[in-house]
């Protein structure tokens, strides 16, 4: 990179992090710093949501993920994410926002137990920590591939890179974050538009990649190209004995001894389905989403954000995850890469650029990306952390100065604890390793959240039937270990696949949650309404409710209610067209 590469990056990144500090000076309580005084407008709101939701892994992890699965990541996106935006503004967040509620674990103490919102709380610290290490590891990924400084070069940058975020974030709060996300989705996305120009006319168009695709095997476009193809999984078994085959049979698959492979094919219903609930899980476990929807000024905002953050993601998804397809087209063989992987495949076509500033333009957005997802999970967790673990367990008497004051200082604890999950990104694809653990404990939170939302399943009910689909998810991680190193069965081999997971977590969970409800009884849903037991909780939840009332009467009466509905209902519809239709 050349030093005016340098100086776009710092200079478009400083200009948007110096500005984040300069709205920190309006912060003055727990409310504005956590819900930025629930006066943010619709398009703010939704900008937000989407900046957060492509973060620097989707430029680079997920195109590592297209690399090698294709067309059917899309669907996450396309058809999971906005229909869990949906299901979020119009079922599941509504109550908690009418409530005046901070976080989306608070509503789980209202529906379940104390227990269940505290397990909720530390959930989400390890699955959107799991996140962080992603998206640092792009950033070295990028950095050092990129810009070709080392390796210790490129992680101390990422340190300052991380260091920095956690700053503004912990003195500017949401509304920071928000204004912030918004300037560094500009940024991201005509960075991610820049990039896509230059490989589609280096591959030849969608054609050109197929052609390509088709020169390696012919079988490779329509693997890649069609979500309807399924998943196949080849794993090169030359050189064990047969006793190690036999014992990695037991996990499922065919062994071709000609070819000395083992061949695993999940059909592309089960893998459509299974990146559906994914994408459900990020709108609706994921704290991040639920606190910009919170921060609305009104019901009709908290909804119409879903309108505008789908939009904007139904394009921006085909520009930025159809990378790692026409990468694949370019640069077919994998080990060519650098450092042999599939996540390298984006910084690596950015490297290919030659025009002076472009590159320095392409790096820029992946470290704003970076930079507004670094600060939304920092301050989503630190409000997680803050209201649901230390103000409802260990102090309970504090006022709002203390408080406010908390939630500052966790979102760099927060952040730092992410980099104990880079080793594990770092040996091997970083999409992959999301797939496997996120179906451990985050489905099993979703089944409970739409549970207690969508059904009257008991009160008694929510912790024993989250334990239960989480002790299957645990089961689930260890059974191919098991399995491969001593011979022993725990799970039939379709309960061990890691797409099929997901859908059995669920009906773990909810089977659970349905049995117990039978024997107990089922919940009266018109009695649950939740006041804080904790002085402080209490009394500021009150004040987010006086907030509510004078701007819902305003915002009401004016707008018909239905546009947002029909609008959004239209985006997932369109994701459902271009998933199962158009690329089926």
């Amino acid at each position: 990179m050349t030093s005016l590469d340098w100086l776009i990056v710092i200079g478009l990144n400083g200009s948007i992090v110096a500005y984040g500090f300069y709205l920190s000076r309006g912060v003055h309580s727990t409310t504005d710093w956590f819900l930025a005084g629930r006066g943010l407008p619709w398009w703010l709101v939704g900008l937000s949501m989407y900046a957060t939701a492509i973060d620097a892994s989707d430029l680079v992890a997920d195109s590592g993920a297209t690399y090698t699965l294709g067309m059917s990541v899309f669907v996450a996106n396309w058809v999971g994410v906005t229909a869990g935006w949906v299901l979020a503004a119009y079922f599941v967040f509504k109550p908690m926002y009418r409530m005046g509620m901070y976080t989306n674990a608070e509503y789980l103490e209202a529906r379940f137990s104390p227990g269940v919102r505290v397990l909720c709380a530390f959930v989400q610290v390890q699955y959107r920590t799991m996140v962080l290490a992603i998206i640092g590891t792009t950033m070295f990924l990028t950095l050092s591939i990129v810009s070709g400084v080392s390796e210790g070069a490129a992680w101390g940058m990422v340190g300052a890179i991380a260091v920095l975020a956690a700053v503004y974030t912990a003195f500017g709060g949401l509304r920071s974050v928000a204004v912030t996300d918004s300037l560094q989705f500009v940024v991201m996305s005509v960075a991610a538009l820049v990039i896509w120009v230059f490989v589609w006319g280096q591959v030849g168009g969608w054609q050109g990649a197929e052609q390509r695709l088709a020169a390696v095997d012919a079988e490779l476009p329509a693997q890649l190209l069609h979500v309807g193809y399924g998943n196949l999984d080849l794993k090169d078994v030359s050189g064990q004995t047969a006793e190690e085959i036999e014992r990695l049979l037991l996990l499922g698959g065919q062994y071709n001894a000609a070819d000395a492979t083992i061949t695993k094919f999940t059909p592309a219903w089960i893998v459509a389905l299974a990146f559906i609930i994914i994408g459900l899980a990020y709108s609706i476990v994921n704290h991040t989403q639920a606190m910009r929807m919170f921060a609305a000024k009104s019901e009709w905002d908290m909804k119409m954000s879903v309108f505008v953050a789908g939009a904007v993601l139904l394009v921006m998804t085909f520009f930025n995850l159809s990378m790692g397809i026409m990468g694949r087209a370019l640069f077919p063989e994998q080990a060519a890469l650098p450092q042999g992987r599939q996540d390298a495949i984006y910084p690596y076509l950015v490297s290919q650029i030659e025009a002076v500033g472009l590159k320095g333009l392409v790096v820029a957005g992946i470290l704003a990306a970076a930079l507004s997802t670094y600060d939304s999970i920092g301050s989503s967790l630190s409000a997680l952390l803050t209201r649901d673990v230390y103000a409802r367990l260990i102090v309970r008497d504090g006022d709002d100065h203390h408080y406010l004051r908390v939630g500052q200082w966790l979102t760099p604890a927060v952040i730092a604890v992410s980099f104990f999950y880079v080793p594990f990104m770092l040996e091997g694809g970083m999409f992959l390793f999301y797939v496997d653990l996120t179906s451990t404990f985050v489905i099993p939170l979703l089944t409970i959240f739409l549970l207690g939302t969508c059904t009257r399943v008991h009160r008694r009910s929510g912790m024993i039937a989250l334990l239960a689909g989480a002790l299957y998810g645990i089961v689930r991680l260890v059974a191919p270990y098991l399995a491969e190193n001593y011979g022993v069965v725990v799970l039939p081999a379709f309960m061990v696949n890691s797409y099929a997971a997901y859908i059995i977590s669920m009906l773990v969970t909810a089977g659970t949650a349905v049995l117990i409800s039978l024997f107990v009884g089922w919940e009266d849903l018109s009695a649950i309404l939740h006041e804080e037991e904790g002085e402080w909780l209490r009394s500021s939840q009150q004040a987010v409710r006086q907030l509510e009332d004078t701007s819902m009467g305003q915002e009401q009466g004016a707008r018909s209610a239905r546009i947002p509905l029909f609008l959004s209902l239209g985006i997932v519809a369109v994701g459902c067209f271009l998933a199962f239709v158009v690329f089926w």
